[in-house]
């Protein structure tokens, strides 16, 4: 069973969880602007109760967006850090997919809230569509085309969507992609699908 630490720092709710074999440990709470703050406490307290130093992890994971701007940035470099002191490698999951991985049916589109009655979307078997930036309305159509569940890790304004299990969802996975290959640190990028706030007021 693979051992391994994996960070969210997308979302609202700040996400770490380490699995050690059969073993795991999680924190999600609501953060806010307080991600930066929250991380490394949090880390240290799923480490210690997954009873797993980062020198044990097979790997360190990390979600790298889409989502908030901010968040990911500081996931990123947190990741980067400690798998570079530990000598670990990395891998790089979207927050997409790891809302698609909390639900076992292959039909599936899993969605982020984007603010402004928009959404970070993907579809996945018959609902497949490539991840991007889309109005809740369209997403809606192309998920009710195909009977498609839409996934969710909160609560998404005019979208009727289903809340999952984040936590299962990212350690599934880290998991599954661990196995299509690690990589080195310093490869970890953000996946943002639009311009930020400030970006488009420039």
């Amino acid at each position: 069973m693979l051992k391994f630490l994996a960070l969210d720092t997308s979302a609202k709710k700040l996400l770490v969880a380490a699995q050690n074999a059969d073993m795991v440990a999680s924190y999600c709470a609501e953060s806010a602007e307080k991600h930066s703050v929250d991380l490394f406490p949090a880390i240290e307290d799923v480490l210690r109760r997954a009873q797993l130093s980062l020198a044990e992890c097979d790997f360190l994971a990390c979600v790298v967006g889409p989502g908030s701007f901010t968040g990911i940035r500081i996931g990123i470099a947190a990741v980067k850090g400690l798998a570079m002191g530990s000598g670990r490698p990395a891998i790089a999951v979207t927050s997409l997919d790891a809302l698609a991985y909390a639900e076992e049916s292959e039909t599936k589109v899993a969605a982020v809230d984007a603010g402004h009655g928009h959404v970070y979307a993907q579809g996945y078997g018959a609902a497949v569509f490539p991840a991007g930036y889309y109005p809740t309305e369209v997403v809606a159509a192309r998920a009710a085309l195909v009977e498609a569940p839409i996934l969710a890790g909160e609560e998404i304004a005019g979208l009727e969507a289903k809340v999952v299990d984040r936590t299962q969802g990212l350690l599934r996975a880290a998991s599954a992609k661990c196995y299509l290959g690690t990589a080195e640190p310093s490869e970890l990028a953000a996946v943002y699908l639009r311009k930020s706030n400030a970006e488009e007021r420039r």
